[in-house]
């Protein structure tokens, strides 16, 4: 009779034989039709691989809704001799799945964080202007980035140069805000979105496009158990305390809003959750 010991036994082989595959070593994804004027989602990526750990929703906007995907290279890491070769990384990761790269500056931006907030105003006002000018000249319907309390400091510097860069946009800009959450869980996401196989296969196989971090921590064979915690953890945070559970076994997690009359604004009543079977731009009409 089989129990939970071999349960248990089958995660733990499968772990170790995925160990074993190459990395970044994989034809293009199917690349879907992108009409030339097609809405704009833009992710902002704190570092590169964020695109594929935090970007379901994203990938679903763009094989789904039709919408055309650029990955904001914020910054290309904090090691200047690896910036180079993470920005190739990236771009190999992203050309797998289909998005534009957008580079805010040569090595990305550096320094971003709430301290340098604070105490370098100059510094982080010529960043804020480089998110801005990518903003205006982009017009995005939907907007991702990390959540303000994300932990990394670079997580978290990413989030408020993107909202600074919104406050600074005309009073007439609008879009839909989804803010992710990897490091720190957020307390009030008010979104779980499905994730396919297929797209979460896809997703740890972009990951390994970046070779070189992964070869130190091989963080993206641990993401199909990160999405499967997210069911748990969205089945309550996002539904209700003691509420029934969807049945997902992968997911991610988000907080959504509407960025509108300069601030964000609510746009949806209590939490949702959102299947693989339904289109995903329709959130966003």
């Amino acid at each position: 009779m089989r129990d939970y010991q071999d349960f248990v036994s089958e995660f733990t082989a499968l772990l170790q034989r995925a160990k074993t595959l190459p990395l970044g070593a994989y034809p293009k994804s199917a690349r879907p039709e992108v009409p030339a004027d097609a809405l704009k989602a833009l992710f902002f990526a704190p570092h590169p691989d964020d695109e594929c750990i935090t970007g379901g929703i994203a990938l679903r906007l763009l094989r789904e809704a039709g919408m055309d995907v650029a990955n904001v290279a914020v910054t290309q890491g904090s090691r200047k001799d690896r910036q180079q070769e993470r920005l190739r990384e990236l771009e190999r990761a992203c050309d797998y799945l289909s998005y534009r790269v957008i580079v805010t500056t040569t090595g990305g931006l550096e320094k971003v964080n709430a301290k340098t907030r604070v105490q370098e105003s100059a510094h982080w006002n010529a960043s804020v202007e480089v998110i801005k000018g990518i903003l205006e000249l982009n017009q995005p319907r939907v907007i991702v980035f990390p959540h303000e309390h994300d932990w990394n400091s670079t997580h978290i510097g990413t989030h408020f140069l993107v909202a600074d860069a919104l406050k600074r946009m005309p009073a007439s800009f609008e879009c839909y805000t989804v803010e992710s959450e990897f490091w720190g869980q957020m307390t009030d996401p008010n979104l779980m979105v499905e994730i396919s196989p297929r797209d979460l296969g896809d997703l740890v196989t972009a990951t390994t496009f970046h070779v070189g971090e992964v070869l130190r921590n091989p963080y993206h064979l641990l993401l199909p158990a990160w999405m499967m915690d997210n069911v748990r953890r969205g089945g309550e945070l996002v539904g209700g305390q003691g509420g029934a559970v969807p049945d997902y076994t992968y997911a991610t997690l988000y907080r959504l809003r509407k960025w509108s009359g300069g601030k964000f604004q609510k746009c949806q009543d209590g939490g949702q959750f959102y299947p693989a079977s339904a289109n995903i731009g329709r959130l966003f009409l």
